[in-house]
């Protein structure tokens, strides 16, 4: 009989899981309680003696000092009800598979085949609550019932059955697997209805297309031959579906656009992405020529760049809105740990250094009424930022970079942006390392976590917008434990070369991982009935397309199967054979000796014709507000410096582990105290080499009010002049795009759909501009295209929003620069010109209004800047940079000033000023965002050299950092109209998310 032993913390220690706990029922589900405490529970299925259980318990279960155990007797009391949460039959349990490998240590031997150690928590509550409260907290709040079971037990019920016996799991009867054949030849109506009750997010013309196939009478009398009826098997159609998903095939950016400008002339664009995005990158590599880094892109999981002869550099952004908007905590999770997958999933595999993470929400203190289906923000706000700091920690990958961006329209979708860096050899064992490839015969290998119902239909559902019928079952469960293992052991298995092919499990699960591998060698033969589950249960269709995570799919050469099998087991990672790969053209499924999918790759990847998707433009025309000059604008430079997009995110930032691994240069935070916001990061991935890599981003979805070109322009530079103020070189340096965009496609939902598809085109065209003018080489990224809620009353778009990541190289991290002011006396500098651009700036957002000039890029001008300002760092010339963006020059000066602890004092008459005069005001030179500018402080012997550096460029010196803690700025007509302290201007950078 298996024993329980339970783990109570003494009477008189706080339990802090248990407080918060308390606060969230209380806050989210709106529930009275008047207490929660929480016990630990270890139920110990092996053959021990009294006194192992006792040396378990006392030792490695139990801190003495604040904690007690009983065994085999409840410990649970005083309480109305109580819930106990575990894990499902079959569902990894890292603290239960610990529990175990301690008992062993204990012992000294592990435990025998069969034995094992499961983990629960008993939460008991206190207070008037019904039973149907209880079960609203357990569903609502303690347990995901795809990975997790429940109990209920009330006070009287535990004290008749004794309390341990209250909690017998009981298990259901085992589910048969079943595979159906779908009826096509019905209505378009039901055709609809098929799709829509499947989460399928098929068309009725995608639809059609599949009901055409199965009509063919070759296609009919193939199936015969391996015993498949006239009618597709719902495995067959789950894969088309995920196969041809938005989220997989990216058919918005793949689609023939007609686009109609404000002029009414036309242009034809055959795929956003051929024409824009893969373009861009195909004329930059053109344009370096022998100087070319790229050494794989848009052709794997991440993109891949030279960092020097040894070593290539990898890295992928990827997007996890809509699991995030069901199940924060979870999708979010599930969106650092899969982006992980995608650079170790890169060529034959990368080791990985660094995460970076931004998030765009709603505003966490929301007071107004949310659609029934929506989480209020903060829950959200809460959950992603837990999900992402256990997925990244508990992985022991550092994040260096990031940021959140508010907005309410992020109410209908959060955007949960994750993005993952790695290295790999140039060559292992001579051969490239961003290259692989698949021969016939290669074995179909997947290693890593169990399959379950989570993460099914997860691509389907992220293709469509969020409404009140979003399964709950499309997140995915991620588990950064076993993923660190399975990493640990697959980087040793590609040192010996003992797989041919890597690539992640990760949206559309087997069928696309395999189906797409299949491409590479021209067919598979895989059998689903050997596929490792979680519980059992699963039909077919449910394993092939399931995203449960921490899963990687694999090609093994027959000879080295043996080998890979063995260091899998010694590393305790899970490694099953699921079939083999082929030449025979068709994504062949097998559930045991039955055929259940039979499916020609011609026609699961390239059966699909482009949609055609209609653009019009038209410029937005917003009321342009007339701001009445000031005599002292300090009170609007704190009310900014207060405001969500802008004040510190410090309370967020420091939950992530950002010096493991231990080469972070230029950290997140900086300055005397290390609290000044850096503006991009530095880390060095070989920590005997001064070698390093910089990231930096842009992300300004409020200027796609006024126009998405400028949003894009805007962004790219933003990210380009983050990395360049740090010290990034501009010969060495690549971009990646990441989409996220209100649904584009004109229908009866979204009537406004030409107009969104026009702003999506001037983005594209955007990047193509500033990317080519930049030399920046895009070399992955990723598109999400249904960010829009809609219960059939209440719609909510977010605004259309590209994240612009940049990442390159710096020879030596010891000439890094930091933001924050360095010492009395320096000289500070502004380079770049001020334009009366406050269109879409947080400024106007502080007077509630918009505007219409939005700041414009000159990328010649920038670019002779940021060579010119790069030039000065490699001399040692530059004591402090900071780049000027959100709330412009005063916010940029107050937070070197505070960051650093000297004062500034700055005359607005020497800022560089371009356009009409007219337009030149304090408030326009205070808080204008033009674009390309960054603020430098210089020591006083060093500023002529300095000035020479930058000459035939736009820069001034409009000041001097001062030993008074105080930020002054003098007008243009020679008043003083900002005096602040710099304890006062940290207190409103640092007080709004404090205590968030």
């Amino acid at each position: 009989m298996p024993h329980r032993i339970e783990i109570t913390l003494k009477d008189q220690v706080r339990d802090p899981r248990g407080e918060r706990i308390k606060r969230e029922i209380e806050h989210f589900l709106h529930l009275e309680v008047a207490e929660v405490r929480t016990i630990d529970v270890y139920t110990v299925d092996a053959a021990l003696t009294a006194e192992q259980l006792e040396a378990a318990a006392a030792g490695p279960f139990c801190d003495p000092v604040i904690q007690e155990y009983s065994i085999d007797q409840a410990a649970a009391k005083d309480f109305d009800y109580v819930i106990e949460v575990g894990f499902r039959p079959g569902v990894t349990d890292n603290v239960g598979r610990t529990a175990a490998e301690a008992i062993g240590y204990l012992i000294g031997k592990p435990l025998a085949a069969g034995e094992a150690v499961y983990t629960s928590v008993q939460y008991l509550l206190k207070g008037a609550l019904s039973e149907a409260d209880a079960k609203k907290i357990a569903t609502g709040l303690l347990c995901n019932t795809l990975i997790q079971r429940y109990q209920i037990v009330d006070a009287a019920t535990f004290a008749a059955q004794g309390g341990i016996a209250a909690f017998v799991p009981k298990v259901s009867g085992e589910t048969k697997a079943a595979v159906n054949e779908i009826e096509l030849e019905v209505s378009d109506e039901e055709l609809m209805r098929i799709s829509r009750d499947g989460v399928l997010a098929l068309t009725l013309d995608e639809m059609k297309i599949i009901q055409a196939h199965y009509r063919d009478p070759e296609v009919r009398k193939v199936r015969a031959e391996v015993g498949l009826g006239a009618r597709p098997t719902d495995v067959e159609l789950e894969a088309l579906a995920q196969t041809w998903s938005e989220h997989c095939k990216h058919k918005i950016f793949s689609a023939d656009v007609e686009y109609v400008d404000e002029n009414g002339n036309k242009e034809e664009i055959k795929s956003l992405f051929k024409s824009f995005i893969q373009r861009t990158t195909a004329d930059v590599r053109k344009a370096l020529g022998e100087k070319d880094y790229c050494l794989s892109v848009f052709k794997d999981n991440a993109g891949v760049i030279r960092f020097n002869d040894d070593w290539s550099l990898v890295f992928k952004v990827e997007t996890h809105n809509s699991p995030s908007a069901l199940d924060p905590y979870g999708g979010a999770l599930t969106g650092i740990v899969g982006v992980n997958r995608d650079p170790f999933g890169t060529g034959m595999g990368a080791k990985l250094i660094f995460n970076t993470d931004v998030f765009c929400f709603a505003d966490p203190f929301y007071d107004k009424e949310l659609p029934s289906r929506l989480l209020h923000p903060r829950r959200i706000y809460e959950g992603v930022v837990e999900g992402v700091e256990h997925g990244g920690n508990k992985s022991g990958i550092p994040t260096v970079n990031g940021s959140l961006v508010f907005d309410e329209r992020f109410a209908g979708k959060p955007l949960v942006f994750c993005g993952t860096a790695g290295i790999m050899p140039a060559k292992i064992q001579g051969e490239p390392s961003h290259e692989k490839k698949i021969l016939p015969g290669d074995v179909i290998v997947m290693t890593g976590g169990r399959i379950g119902k989570d993460g099914i239909h997860g691509a389907t559902f992220s293709s469509e917008e969020l409404n009140e019928n979003s399964p709950v079952s499309a997140v995915q469960i991620g588990d950064p434990i076993t993923q660190k293992r399975m990493f640990d052991f697959l980087i040793r298995a590609r040192d010996k070369r003992l797989y041919r092919f890597i690539t992640d499990n990760g949206a559309g699960g087997l069928s696309s991982s395999i189906g797409e591998m299949s491409e590479e060698c021209g067919g598979c033969k895989l059998d689903l009935a050997l596929a490792p589950l979680k519980y059992p249960g699963l039909n077919p269709w449910e394993i092939l397309i399931s995203e449960a995570q921490e899963r990687m799919s694999l090609a093994i050469p027959p000879a080295c199967l043996d080998e890979f099998l063995a260091m899998a087991k010694r590393f305790g990672v899970e490694a099953t054979v699921l079939g083999t790969f082929t030449d025979s053209g068709v994504f062949h499924i097998l559930y045991g000796d039955k055929t259940v999918a039979y499916l020609p790759l011609s026609f699961m990847h390239a059966g699909l014709p482009p949609m055609r998707i209609p653009a019009r433009w038209e410029p937005p025309k917003n009321a342009e507000p007339k701001l009445e000059p000031a005599a002292d604008y300090t009170g609007d430079l704190n009310a900014l410096l207060s405001s969500l997009n802008i004040c510190s995110k410090e309370s967020v930032v420091r939950r992530y582990d950002h010096e493991v691994q231990g080469g972070s240069v230029v950290k997140p935070f900086t300055g005397v105290a290390n609290d000044g916001p850096s503006d991009a990061a530095v880390h060095r991935p070989i920590l005997d080499s001064f070698e390093a890599v910089v990231v930096g981003h842009g992300i300004v979805p409020r200027y796609s009010d006024i126009d998405a070109y400028h949003m894009a322009a805007n962004a790219i530079d933003e990210g380009l002049r983050n990395y360049v103020a740090v010290g990034g070189s501009l010969d060495l340096v690549a971009g990646l795009d990441n989409f996220c965009w209100c649904d584009p496609v004109l229908s009866e939902r979204t009537p406004d759909g030409p107009y969104k598809m026009a702003q999506l085109v001037r983005a594209n065209k955007a990047l193509y501009d500033y990317c080519l003018a930049f030399s920046l080489p895009l070399i992955s990224g990723k598109d999400s295209m249904k960010n829009d809620f809609y219960d059939g009353n209440v719609k909510i778009s977010i605004p259309p929003t590209l994240l612009f990541s940049v990442i390159g190289k710096m020879e030596d991290a010891r000439k890094a620069v930091t933001m924050d002011v360095k010492r009395p006396g320096d000289l500070v500098y502004l380079l770049g010109a001020t334009a009366d651009e406050l269109g879409g700036s947080e400024y106007y957002a502080l007077k509630g209004a918009v505007g219409n000039h939005v700041p414009k890029v000159d990328a010649q001008a920038a670019l002779a800047t940021y060579s010119g300002y790069h030039a000065a760092l490699e001399q040692g010339l530059v004591a402090s940079c900071h780049d000027l963006s959100d709330g412009g020059l005063a916010v940029a000066a107050a937070e070197s000033a505070f960051a650093g602890g000297f004062g500034v004092a700055i005359d607005l008459c020497q800022v560089p000023f371009k356009g009409d005069k007219a337009g030149r005001s304090d408030a326009v030179l205070l808080f204008s965002e033009s674009a390309s500018r960054l603020l430098v402080t210089v020591r006083p012997e060093k500023a002529a050299s300095f000035e020479a550096c930058l000459k035939g460029t736009t820069f001034a010196k409009i000041g001097e950092v001062s030993v008074d803690p105080i930020v002054t700025m003098e007008g243009i007509n020679g008043g003083i109209v900002v005096s602040a302290d710099l304890d006062q201007l940290k207190e409103s950078w640092q007080s709004p998310l404090r205590e968030l």
